[in-house]
């Protein structure tokens, strides 16, 4: 068989469906096998780079590895960005990059380059991949191709690369002869009784507990041990944006989310309570604010995680962790419910709970006030508006910058709904591609929500929701600039804006006419008299569309952490004597109230 008919066999064997890239002169032999394959799709985007985030998203929609196809020398090197992506956010995903014959290959690394478009991807991607490997015995592709998607799914997730030549790809092989690989033996487990013990004993003695849950909770599949134990101690939960749709917005238990960007409510409970219990979540300085050392004064605190350095990670300059856990969560959770089977304290927090959710309507991201503005779209009530007429199933990605801010800032998400974007390394231009492998992991409805500047960095791609007819929603936030670079210059550079919006170098297009001109359907909504009656049209309209939102060119990440202070202290300030107040909760009963003042 032809060694790359054989990758296309075993791509298949894998339950994989769809394979992303770009064609080029070292990966043809694949491409052409994967397209022959009568049971695979080859999936042509326009840019490596949007292939890796198609791949990317396609497995954090359907579980199944995200697999991309790319060429030598620039098509490798245009995936780093997705590499990193899905290295950061724990994703598994199988990279195949073609490279050129084994005669062209350098002789040693002193050599710059023998090859035409050679370059050495294995070492390159050596410090954003789980495993990297160059194929150079055809007989060993069956054993690399095991061993790398075993090494993609276990333990921690994440990308793998596979580097193989030209001349090796149209080989002909005697599969009789393949070696295979096989998994090693599973470790045995550490035994966290007495953690966990300890862990059970804080939260029968707390009076303010917390729980954060992050992304990990989904990776690993434990949302409803993760939720069973919440719901029986009636534990509040905080989340962060990568766990955002584990729990709808109107779960009794969802207490909403907390960090730099807030919301305020979150970070008052987190800064007041006297146990954190973080699980799925690496407690980033999106989450603990910059000085971290500020966060959860009062708290003992508790992480739970696979992997030992996220564990050891912690400086005399962080927060002092008082218990980490080093466990994969399905046997954590399985521990757990081994000690607390027949415990009901659902009731024990009630009076935590209502002072978290009096916090919550009391400082409201989305005011009424915003609701009256006139002139543009204020991002808060878009989000609001898209939030109240989408339905459950359907999947919303977000980009980064400023309209990430508002849209985790004021989402209300329904039972059965998804967010995600590329979390840790939020490259712009990350969603209109993610949006591609979402749309073809399933029948969904995918709800795209990106930036005037983040859709300038793959704008090409509009050309493949239209050449596939995808079920994309796009909603761009356009507020001529960079909003979240305005506002850091603001704080930091007395507002000398470079490179921030026209005024200052940038330059972008009518997105009504681009869309046009990919054979689009385009809408515009300029305020909010039409802005429900745009979105709804956008929603109600088959197959991909463009919505070109006009959010207020003014408009800041409200509230905000500046760095230096504690995640209680947020942007726009507000009084001292208010913060005090509501600090005093850690000194008073679990069901203080607070009396609130004007903000300055």
């Amino acid at each position: 068989m032809k060694l790359s008919d054989f990758i296309a066999q075993f791509l298949k064997s894998q339950g994989i469906e769809h394979v992303f890239g770009v064609s080029g002169g070292a990966i043809i032999h694949c491409v052409d096998s994967v397209a022959r394959h009568p049971q695979l799709s080859y999936v042509c985007v326009q840019h490596e780079q949007a292939a890796g985030a198609a791949a990317d998203a396609y497995s954090r929609t359907c579980g199944r590895v995200g697999t991309v196809m790319v060429t030598s020398g620039p098509g490798a090197t245009n995936l780093t960005t997705s590499i990193c992506n899905a290295y950061f956010d724990s994703i598994p995903m199988l990279c195949i990059c073609g490279q050129v014959t084994t005669p062209r290959l350098r002789p040693n690394n002193k050599l710059r380059q023998k090859g035409f478009q050679e370059t050495d991807i294995v070492s390159l991607f050596g410090s954003i991949t789980k495993y990297a490997y160059r194929v150079m015995d055809p007989l060993e592709i069956k054993y690399q191709l095991q061993k790398a998607l075993y090494i993609a799914q276990e333990g921690r997730p994440g990308p793998v690369a596979l580097d193989i030549p030209d001349d090796l790809q149209r080989m002909d092989i005697d599969i009789t002869k393949l070696k295979e690989f096989i998994p090693p033996m599973t470790p045995k487990l550490k035994d966290n009784a007495k953690d966990i013990q300890t862990l059970l004993s804080w939260v029968q003695s707390a009076k303010r507990p917390l729980v954060i849950f992050g992304a990990g909770v989904r990776i690993a599949g434990v949302i409803g041990p993760a939720l069973d134990f919440i719901r029986q101690w009636g534990l509040p939960t905080v989340l962060t944006w990568g766990g955002k749709d584990i729990m709808p917005h109107d779960d009794p238990l969802n207490m909403g989310g907390l960090g730099v960007v807030g919301p305020r409510s979150g970070n008052f409970a987190a800064q007041n309570a006297d146990l954190i219990i973080a699980i799925g979540t690496r407690l980033s300085q999106m989450v603990t604010g910059g000085k971290t050392i500020l966060f959860a004064p009062h708290a003992k605190k508790v992480l739970v995680d696979i992997d030992p350095y996220e564990l050891s990670k912690f400086t005399p300059n962080d927060f002092h962790l008082d218990l980490g856990i080093e466990s994969d969560f399905p046997s954590f959770f399985q521990s757990l419910s081994k000690f607390t089977q027949g415990i009901d304290h659902f009731d024990r927090f009630a009076p935590w709970r209502a002072q978290i959710k009096t916090w919550e309507r009391q400082y409201p991201v989305c005011s009424s006030e915003k609701h009256q503005l006139q002139d543009h779209v204020d991002g808060h009530v878009f989000v609001k508006t898209i939030s109240k007429l989408s339905q459950p199933g359907d999947i919303f990605i977000a980009d980064t910058g400023a309209n990430i801010s508002w849209t985790l800032q004021a989402i209300e998400l329904k039972a059965g709904q998804r967010i995600f974007s590329a979390w840790n390394h939020t490259p712009m231009g990350y969603a209109l591609s993610a949006a591609v492998g979402a749309s073809l992991a399933g029948h969904h409805r995918v709800i795209c929500l990106t930036g005037d500047g983040g859709l300038m960095m793959n704008i090409e791609e509009l050309a493949t929701i239209r050449r596939y007819h995808l079920d994309v929603k796009l909603f761009v936030f356009n507020n001529g600039g960079h909003a979240i670079q305005k506002q850091t210059i603001d704080t930091w550079l007395g507002s000398n804006y470079v490179g921030v919006d026209e005024k200052s170098g940038l330059s972008f297009p009518d997105f009504v006419k681009t869309a046009q001109a990919f054979h689009l359907p385009a809408l515009r909504a300029s305020n909010h008299g039409d802005l429900e009656s745009v979105v709804n049209q956008a929603l109600a309209t088959p197959g991909p569309v463009m919505c070109d939102i006009i959010i207020d060119p003014n408009q800041k990440i409200e509230p905000m952490l500046k760095f230096g202070a504690g995640l209680e202290d947020l942007e726009p300030k507000l009084l001292p004597e208010e913060i005090a107040r509501i600090m005093s909760i850690s000194q008073c009963g679990q069901g203080s109230s607070v009396k609130t003042y004007a903000r300055t």
